[in-house]
């Protein structure tokens, strides 16, 4: 793994009027990294994913990506947004285009790509996840796991330099989880920065160079993925671990 550092953050707060959701987070995500963030429900977890791409302001501090500062609202944003790639829980597909319109959307508005170029991208891509054939379908004639997988290739289409994950698996059933941990997965041997959201332990366990653990806003464990889950450190970090039931289902 190379040690460039692609994404910093530094000393990042973030309030909701009193409220404090993110209080001084501190983090370094080196190229090829891939930082999985666990904690218990309204600790900050989707927040600080939406501050590293810009969809929240940040309060104080800065976050950086290749030492270029993000800044919500500002007019380097859309640029900067397209280095960063974000699936979310809800796939966000347009339901009135077919799945190759939806992946070639961004690209031939945003980027101002060709169509057939954006189309040869989108193929590569398709076909990387085992849904080319179903290019002409509609949202609503795939699955769950082909609808996120679907939203997953959308994601990369704009050639994205990191990729964000928040609980992308959470409304599926074990079987689409596994097809779509398996692209993330596949992502993450090619060398692709990664920062995941995610309850699913024994993925995290497989994937992570890095575990984040956020407790109230703040990052109370960074440790290796063998060192967190089997030595952890805070009474909350055990505490989460013990309240999971380890995944039945295997990555393969």
């Amino acid at each position: 793994m190379e040690n460039k550092v692609q994404l910093k953050i530094n000393n990042l707060r973030k309030r909701f009027g009193t409220e404090v959701v993110l209080d001084g987070i501190n983090l370094t995500v080196n190229k090829g990294e891939v930082v999985v963030v666990l904690g218990p429900s309204g600790c900050g977890k989707s927040t600080l994913l939406r501050c590293m791409n810009g969809l929240e302001a940040i309060s104080e501090g800065e976050i950086l990506l290749d030492g270029e500062k993000i800044t919500a609202g500002s007019k380097e944003i859309t640029k900067l947004r397209q280095k960063i790639g974000m699936v979310f829980q809800s796939y966000d597909l347009f339901p009135h285009k077919n799945i190759l319109d939806n992946v070639t959307l961004a690209p031939i508005k945003v980027q101002k790509i060709p169509r057939k170029e954006a189309e040869e991208r989108a193929e590569k891509l398709l076909r990387r996840v085992g849904l080319w054939k179903k290019r002409k379908a509609f949202p609503r004639e795939l699955s769950g796991g082909q609808k996120q997988r679907a939203a997953i290739v959308r994601a990369l289409c704009m050639n994205p330099e990191v990729m964000l994950f928040d609980e992308v698996t959470a409304a599926l059933d074990p079987q689409m989880v596994r097809e779509v941990l398996n692209v993330m997965l596949e992502l993450a041997e090619g060398g692709m920065t990664m920062v995941i959201v995610t309850h699913e332990m024994q993925f995290a366990r497989a994937v992570a160079d890095k575990i984040i653990f956020l407790e109230k806003g703040k990052i109370t464990e960074e440790a290796e993925p063998e060192e967190f889950f089997t030595n952890p450190k805070t009474e909350t970090a055990k505490e989460f671990l013990q309240s999971f039931v380890y995944e039945k289902h295997k990555i393969q």
